[in-house]
């Protein structure tokens, strides 16, 4: 398709990582199992290894065609060359930085950054002798740039986050990064599809494929994708070093999801949008956290750099309310599954106060729920809402 338009996002996902329309055979590919991988004689294992260089398949740690084509349908929706499935999300996040980072390194983290992530720098990374300084996701670049160090490897940004939905400005965190010689880890889970990574900046995009790319909430499993072969090096030598390793049914699960994907986005998006705006209008809120909704802190660097939203967003209800409100509002939901994880088909409701901790001290100015609308009728979603409102109290 040489000087051809590049086709639309449906249209790779729904041909991507199949043997195209005109193979004889099923829709699917199959799935490839297995640990032991036979060759004939020593003479093909040796020109095997010499054509595929680090795709060569001598042991079944190092995928088969099933993770193969995952990887090409993510690395094509990201803009980027090369792509590692991992067994989760947070693995997809800790095999790169151990990539990257060594005893007596420095690595920058958003304040904002998801729970998980604070949890491995604060201990394992510590352990190994890791520094990490968290810094506000708001920061300007300028501010940025007094933070590195002689032995700063990483930024790390998180774009929105996944709680307070700050909007970083990433092109210009990222140019100060490479000039102080760091590479650029994001976790870019919120903007797949909307967010393309590699043309702002970014060395390695980051996905939980757990989300929108499987969107039924039965598979765990995530994705590094990367600009350059250098930063492919490191990424696929630390996954097959640590011994990731994801099962290519899951793999063949998430290819799956992926040809549903751009609709489900599209939905989820236009619902969410609807949700947000609702909750903006209720007396009961202090403000929405949507970075698609004008007015909310970061909108015109979501207007320059993204191409959409998702469905995931937070509500900041008035500072005369507690978080145990909260929880009884979420509790008098019926639609609503109360529970992490994001990206489904069904939407899924969960109070977060307390369960965000920024070094900063930074607070949202009152109680906060973070709401991610799956594919039920928005109609019958505020319905649910609104009955559910009263058992806040204290009107």
């Amino acid at each position: 398709m040489s000087g051809e338009k590049k086709p639309g996002l449906a249209t790779r996902l729904s041909h991507g990582g199949r043997a195209g329309v005109r193979a004889h055979g099923f829709v699917n590919p199959p799935v490839h199992r297995g640990s032991t991988v036979l060759y004939e004689n020593m003479a093909q294992r040796r020109a095997h290894q010499r054509k595929y260089l680090d795709q060569a398949l001598t042991y079944g740690l190092q995928g088969s065609a099933t993770h193969h084509a995952l990887e090409d349908v993510i690395a094509d929706i990201e803009g980027g060359t090369r792509c590692q499935i991992f067994p989760s999300g947070l693995a997809a996040v800790t095999g790169p930085l151990l990539a990257y980072l060594g005893a007596g390194d420095h690595v920058l983290v958003p304040d904002s950054v998801y729970g998980p992530v604070r949890g491995f720098c604060d201990g394992m990374l510590t352990r190994l002798g890791v520094v990490t300084e968290y810094y506000p996701p708001e920061i300007q670049a300028e501010a940025l740039a007094s933070r590195f160090q002689p032995r700063t490897r990483v930024l790390y940004v998180e774009s929105p986050g996944s709680h307070t939905f700050e909007v970083q400005d990433v092109p210009a965190l990222a140019a100060v990064a490479h000039d102080n010689g760091a590479a650029v880890l994001m976790d870019n889970t919120w903007g797949i599809a909307a967010f393309q990574p590699f043309a702002h900046g970014v060395d390695v995009s980051i996905q939980a494929l757990t989300k929108y790319p499987v969107g039924h909430s039965d598979v765990l499993l995530g994705s590094a994708t990367v600009r350059e072969a250098a930063h492919w090096e490191r990424i696929r030598n630390a996954a097959l070093d640590l011994g990731f390793y994801a099962s290519p049914d899951d793999c063949w699960l998430t290819l799956r999801g992926l040809r549903t994907m751009a609709v489900r986005l599209a939905r989820q998006e236009e619902s969410g949008l609807a949700v947000a705006e609702w909750f903006a209008t209720r007396p009961e809120v202090l403000r929405v956290l949507h970075p698609a909704l004008p007015g909310c802190p970061g909108h015109e660097l979501w207007k320059r750099d993204f191409t959409g939203a998702c469905s995931l967003f937070g509500v900041v209800f008035q500072p005369r309310f507690t978080a145990e409100d909260t929880h009884r509002f979420v509790d008098a939901l019926t639609l609503f599954g109360i529970g992490a994880s994001w990206g489904g088909f069904e939407s899924l409701a969960l109070p977060t106060s307390g369960l965000i901790k920024r070094a900063t001290g930074a607070g949202l100015g009152g109680p906060a729920v973070r709401f991610h609308i799956g594919l039920e009728d928005v109609a019958d979603l505020l319905a649910d809402i609104e009955r559910a409102l009263p058992a806040l109290g204290r009107p």
